[in-house]
């Protein structure tokens, strides 16, 4: 496990106009309302930025993620296929394969079930599943060394703010070895507090780049 103070962007950093929600501590009936509002909001002002600004905020937190992560030589590092605005990192799929390691994407089985993985390469089959997000389909299963996980919001405290399904905390707490947890986005998507619940599982660490 690594340090949370040491490696991870603080968001109080990207200015007071991130952190647009106070901390006010919410009763557990009004966390769900509240996190779909936010979770609109935060995908729409991601939306709104340029596809270049987004290219450049993915470089610069590829280039973080190959220093926090180093030698990839013989770990298995699960990504993602960008969705809505997310930072694109499928660059780094191939350099993982050709550094040794083992590049995954993630694919929902179901509603309110873990996450599997299945490796994937440029030019090997994908279909098309939950919210057409394209999955491999011929790729080994196996489960991450390292996982790199898109976000929504983020807050202090390393939570993620995502879709609202709960695949990443349920796939966290099932897997055997706790993985490395890394939350990537931009730092415009820092927020005070998800108002964490019992069933939340912080990232190790956050990478988030400016944009715009």
């Amino acid at each position: 496990m690594h340090d949370k103070e040491s490696s991870s962007d603080d968001p109080a950093s990207a200015g007071a106009g991130a952190l647009t929600r106070l901390a006010t501590p919410l009763p557990p009936e009004g966390v769900a309302g509240w996190r779909k509002q936010e979770r609109e909001r935060l995908i729409t002002q991601r939306l709104a930025h340029s596809a270049e600004s987004r290219t450049q905020a993915a470089a610069n937190i590829l280039d973080r993620l190959r220093a926090a992560v180093g030698d990839v030589r013989g770990r298995r590092i699960s990504l993602y296929w960008p969705f809505r605005g997310e930072p694109d990192l499928r660059p780094w799929i191939e350099e993982i394969w050709a550094g040794g390691g083992m590049a995954l994407l993630p694919i929902v089985v179901e509603k309110k079930h873990p996450l599997l993985f299945r490796s994937w390469r440029h030019g090997e089959r994908l279909e098309r599943g939950v919210w057409n997000i394209p999955m491999p389909v011929d790729g080994i299963a196996a489960d991450p060394d390292i996982v790199i996980a898109p976000v929504v919001g983020y807050d202090p405290a390393h939570y993620r703010l995502g879709y609202g399904g709960g695949f990443f905390d349920r796939t966290l707490a099932a897997l055997q070895e706790k993985p490395m947890a890394i939350g990537v986005g931009y730092r415009s998507q820092a927020i005070a507090t998800i108002h964490p619940q019992p069933h939340d599982i912080p990232m190790d660490q956050i990478i988030a780049a400016d944009i715009g």
